[in-house]
Parts: structure tokens; sequence; C-alpha cells
């Protein structure tokens, strides 16, 4: 249990940091202020600052954030009658807002809030210790902190360095950057498993082995045959072919395949076989395995485009298959696969790993609001009306968007629980 409890830390730390870094640089890199980067969510266990960012992790390793300056960033720290102590530099300009009661800031000046504008005009009005007679107008520096009420430092946000005041590609590639950092980890990682495991599969629709007495050697298919076609229709790589028969079980599927220069059709009957609550069909066949360096290299690419097609045909297959939650997976689902991956290996935990990676990148990128797909559906809406959507349009589409994947999430986390660990 140990050995799972940390593979799945360490697979999971690995692709939020991946993905959350894609947008932390090219945010960056387009000049918007990232106020925090975050692994984890909860409570925070470690965090430091450089370059105006906080640095974080906190104590659920259940995902991460990076946090960009903008028009609904959250200022409950900060409100009218709320107490703060004050750090001012040698020009009387506020440089460290400290709203919490975990830190104390050395010579700090004690005022009660009254109004603030940390956005454009950078001041802060208020009642020096309290005293009604003491009313003053601080002048905040563009480049101030403020200590929020869990302790982390973080840099105030003007209008200038706010994601809204990127230019429209900008915000689109810092966007896009999240789920491109997951295709090239799983590039990545699929090379460094062609090189450990010595072999990778053939890009063809050979058959490599046909176990004894499976459905596929009743029929009479033998290693080397190429199949060319299922029920008529041409079959171009093996993804296809394996979501073809994957999803026939029990159901007759003619077969069309080439052994030397003779070309025959066949029936065979997948067997029907449950895995992960899913029922699957198997006809008993493997695909070849080259063994050169170059393919083994090159796996990077094709083991990534492969399984790009396989989790497209699965997301496809929600609708035209039928919807079922036995077809999703949240935390529990990839937890318990993380077991059995470990239990396999460490190349077994890479290409689970790389799967995880494609995975989230392509669903990353589904149009639905509060994921990076829908950001990205919103400024082709923008570039299309050559204007933004109002503030407060954009955020009910925003909060529509994470309510209805909230409550998905909640559906198949349980469903998960009832198919892993009561059913």
């Amino acid at each position: 249990m140990l050995i799972t409890i940390a593979t799945f830390i360490i697979v999971f730390g690995i692709l939020v940091i991946v993905h959350e870094f894609g947008h932390f640089y090219f945010a960056k890199k387009s000049g918007i202020l990232v106020r925090e980067f975050s692994i984890g969510m909860g409570p925070k266990i470690l965090a430091f600052r450089k370059n105006n960012t906080s640095y974080t992790l906190r104590l659920l390793p259940v995902g991460g954030y990076v946090r960009m300056a903008g028009a609904q960033e959250d200022v409950d720290d900060l409100q009218p009658g709320k107490m703060v102590s004050l750090q001012l530099n040698d020009d009387s300009q506020v440089v460290r807002i400290n709203a919490s009661d975990k830190q104390m800031l050395f010579q700090g000046i004690p005022v009660q809030v009254s109004k603030f504008d940390l956005v454009d005009e950078l001041w802060i009005e208020g009642y020096e210790n309290a005293d009604e007679n003491q009313f003053k107008r601080f002048y905040v520096n563009h480049d101030a902190t403020i200590i929020e009420q869990d302790g982390i430092e973080v840099q105030i946000a003007p209008r200038d360095v706010h994601f809204e005041s990127a230019k429209l590609w900008q915000r689109a590639l810092v966007s896009f950057a999240g789920p491109l950092n997951n295709f090239i980890l799983a590039v990545v990682v699929f090379a460094l498993v062609g090189l450990l495991q010595g072999g990778v599969p053939a890009q063809n629709n050979k058959l490599g082995v046909v176990s004894d007495n499976s459905v596929a050697q009743k029929a009479g298919l033998k290693a080397g045959d190429q199949i060319l076609a299922l029920d008529h229709k041409k079959v171009t790589d093996w993804t296809s072919m394996a979501t073809k028969i994957q999803s026939s079980a029990g159901q007759k599927v003619a077969v069309t395949y080439k052994r030397g220069a003779s070309v025959k059709t066949i029936t065979v009957v997948p067997k029907k076989v449950t895995v992960s609550g899913q029922t699957i069909g198997l006809i008993g066949v493997s695909y070849q395995i080259k063994y050169d360096l170059a393919s083994r290299i090159m796996y990077g690419f094709t083991g990534t485009w492969a399984m790009i097609e396989r989790i497209w045909h699965a997301l496809a297959n929600l609708f035209t298959g039928g919807f079922t939650l036995n077809k999703l997976g949240g935390p529990v689902a990839i937890f318990a696969n993380t077991e059995q991956a470990a239990q396999n290996g460490v190349v077994s935990v890479l290409t689970f790993m790389a799967f995880l990676s494609v995975n989230l990148g392509i669903v990353n990128l589904l149009p639905i609001p509060a994921l990076d797909g829908g950001k990205l559906l919103l400024n082709l809406v923008e570039a299309v009306r050559r204007k933004k959507l109002s503030e407060k349009s954009e955020n009910a589409v925003q909060i529509a968007g994470f309510v209805f994947l909230m409550l998905l999430m909640l559906a198949v986390t349980f469903n998960d629980i009832y198919r892993y660990f009561i059913k």
C-alpha cells in the first residue's frame, strides 16, 4: 500500500507540475503576474517566494494551480474594517501589507482599512492605530506584497499585469500551454519506455502473437496475418482495430486479412471480459514488436499518437456507445490502476503515466467552461466578436462549467468507490 501511495503521489505530482508549468511559463513570458504556483490543494505545508511568485506545497496531492493576477482576484483578505499592518519604504510607499494574524511586520504601521485601490491608483485609506482622528491615505508601491490570512505572501495585482490585460493570442497560448506540456511529457515518457523495454509495437496491422485456444486461433488466424478490414470497413492502424474488437464483445465481427498473396474473410465473436467495471471484447491477439533503436526512440511520437487515437475513440464511444459512469474514472480509479501498475514494475508505471498525461491533455482541451478548452472557446468567441464578453457573462459561464465539473467528479468518485472497493 505504501508503494502504491508513493507512486500515486509521484506520478500525479509530475503530471500537475508539468501541466501547470506550461501555464506558468507562458504567463510569465506574456507579462502576466503569477501570484502563486501551487502543488496540491488545501492547507499549505511549505512556501517560499522568488521573482514575484509564491511557490507553495499543499497537503492534498489531488491537483495544483497557477494563480494569475486578474479581475476575478479574491480580495477577502483586505476589506473595509479589517486591521492590517503596513510596511513603508524610504519614499513612504507601502511595500508590504500584512492581513494575517499569523505573522508580524517589523515596524509595521497598524491601520484599520476604510477604502483601498490596489488595481489602478494603488492606495489604501484608513485609520492609523484605529484612531478616528488619524485618517490617512497611504500610496502603495507597484510591486508591493500582501500577506494573506493563511500566511502566504503574494504580489499585489495592478491592472497592467492582469491576465485580461494580455493580448488575445497571449491569453490563448497560456491556456493551451498546459495541455501542450502534457503531450510533450507523454512523448518523452514513451521514448523512455521504448528504450527500457527493448521493443515497441510495430505501426502496422500485422498480428505478432495469436494466443493458444483463443478466439482468433480457433477462427484460423496466425501470427503474421495482416488485418485489412473489420465488418468490411478498412482499418489503417492497430488502435482502431483494437477499439472495434473491444466494443464488439459477444457480437459477430467479419475480419478480412491478408496472408501471403491471399486475402480471406472470416467471422469471429470477441470474448466478453470485464476490466475496471467495463465489459470489452478480446480475441487473443497482440501486435508485432520492433527492436531497432530508431523505432524505440520514435516510440515517443508513435506511442503518443496511438494513445491520442485510443482516448479519442473512447471519448467518442461515450456518446455513440451509450453513456455510463463506468466509462469515466476519477482519482479513485487512478489510484486503483496505479496499484496495479506499481506491481508490474517501472515500465508499467511509466506507461500509465504517459497514458494519464495524454488523457489530461485531451480532457483539458474539451470545450467545457472552467477547463482550458473552455477558455480557448471564449478566446475564439472574442476573436469573432472582436471584443471581450462582459465580465458578468464570462463569470456566469465559468461558474456553470465549474459546477458541472464538480457534480460530475462527485458522481464519478462515488461510482469508482463502489466498483473498486464495494462491488
